[in-house]
């Protein structure tokens, strides 16, 4: 079992690791050409993160359906949600292009971007649009030799897009001269190019993952998909928006405070990577299992897979607790900033088993392909921590106050998964 989820989890962690690089590099070369352009793809890396983080179900209900065909080794089915995923990849990229294409305007106008950067982020926002295809053919991609359990195919084709975005950036910014326009074609193209792989193995080499007679499905087969793709979207709504509101009470507690908080937010995020492979195992694996029909096997497996969780968040917090004071520095050098992290510093450190927890729980229970009570028990936890968000700025809580709405968030999810998962028992399909 271990090396089943190492197999698994360590390639999955290159790849989630590798994802924000196009991201990190396009700022480290924009960052050069001034103060309007880096501006102007701050303000478009905010709208296409919310615009795409909609359909991370291509993913994650991709997974489980085609890790269950698999492992009752019925090869067609696995084939039929192949060709689901990626037509409603096409399909739904195709609509958000047009979306992005047509509304780049007011929507650059709606993240405040007047004056001398409303040009330039207008014109990113329409050339980047064009990868949105791509984008969503990406996330299938992975969702579908996640489900056929290898996700080192997805890490190769991730590290050959960022490749191809390393080594267009300079050329087509600096060199070709296009500017902030330049980084956008830059994306486009190795957004394009990773699209284009995934497809070139699952239509070429491995074009028999797709069944003895593929054909592209009809509309009331992709429905399915669209419900969970629903559900998934309260779930994501829900927790981003309990963010987004402990970031504005931050803001209102001080500058520094929300500063600090900022800080104290990154490094979160940063370890749930690690976890997240872990989560990312339990999906692909949880999923084969239930093919496989050995309830027994699939209960040790995902026992199995909550220890790793635990043992990782437990080496998580105990390595962030030996680099405590030296850590937050590589992000500011400012005093009064560093007070405030060091406040909320503690929260960080010491959620982490308990983060780590809830996160194979999710791949559990997506696995389990129970994603309607993932997003009621997100809701339920949202509006548990909101309550506890909206009183920080009465009671006089500061930012410690907001990090006590957080560890709420996360420790209703804990309980609602965890006494789902013991009181029904993960082998149940």
């Amino acid at each position: 079992m271990d090396r089943e989820i190492a197999a698994l989890a360590i390639p999955a962690l290159g790849s989630l690791a590798a994802d924000p690089l196009v991201s990190i590099v396009d700022t480290a070369f924009v960052g050069r050409l001034g103060t309007v352009p880096l501006a102007a793809l701050g303000v478009n890396a905010a709208i296409f993160s919310m615009t795409f983080v909609v359909f991370n179900f291509l993913a994650y209900g991709t997974t489980p359906r085609v890790a269950r065909a698999w492992g009752r080794g019925d090869r067609e089915e696995a084939g039929r949600a192949i060709l689901q995923a990626l037509t409603l990849a096409v399909g739904v990229g195709v609509l958000a292009t047009a979306v992005l294409l047509a509304a780049a305007g007011p929507l650059v106008s709606l993240m405040g971007a007047g004056g001398e950067l409303r040009d330039p982020a207008i014109s990113y926002l329409r050339i980047r649009a064009l990868a949105g295809p791509a984008v969503l053919l990406i996330m299938a991609g992975h969702g579908v030799f996640r489900g056929l359990q290898d996700t080192r195919t997805p890490l190769r084709i991730t590290l050959a897009l960022n490749g191809v975005n390393l080594v267009l950036d300079p050329i087509l910014i600096f060199w070709v001269g296009w500017g902030l326009d330049g980084a956008a074609w830059a994306t486009v193209v190795a957004q394009w190019m990773g699209a284009l792989a995934f497809l070139h193995l699952l239509f070429g080499p491995r074009r028999e993952l797709l069944g003895t007679a593929p054909r592209i499905p009809r509309i009331l087969e992709l429905l399915p998909f669209l419900r969970v793709g629903g559900e998934l979207s309260i779930r994501t709504f829900a927790l981003i928006g309990t963010m987004t509101l402990a970031t504005a009470v931050a803001t209102r507690v001080g500058t520094a405070e929300v500063a600090g908080h900022q800080v104290a937010v990154q490094l979160w995020m940063f370890l749930a990577l690690v976890v997240d492979a872990v989560a990312v195992a339990a999906q692909a694996l949880v999923g084969r299992y239930r093919g496989e029909g050995s309830r027994g096997e699939l209960r040790a497996m995902t026992n199995r897979l909550l220890l790793w969780g635990a043992a990782t968040g437990v080496a998580l917090a105990l390595v962030f607790l030996a680099v405590a004071p030296w850590l937050p520095r590589l992000f500011t050098d400012d005093p009064t900033t560093l007070v405030h992290v060091a406040a909320v510093l503690s929260f960080v450190i010491w959620m982490q088993p308990l983060n780590a927890l809830v996160f194979v729980w999710d791949g559990i229970f997506m696995g389990r392909e129970e994603f309607g009570y993932l997003a009621g028990q997100m809701v339920l936890s949202a509006a548990a921590a909101a309550a506890v968000l909206f009183l920080v700025l009465p009671m006089g809580w500061g930012l410690p106050g907001v990090w006590w709405g957080l560890v709420t968030l996360m420790g209703v999810r804990a309980v609602t998964l965890g006494v789902r998962y013991w009181r029904q028992g993960a082998g149940e399909a």
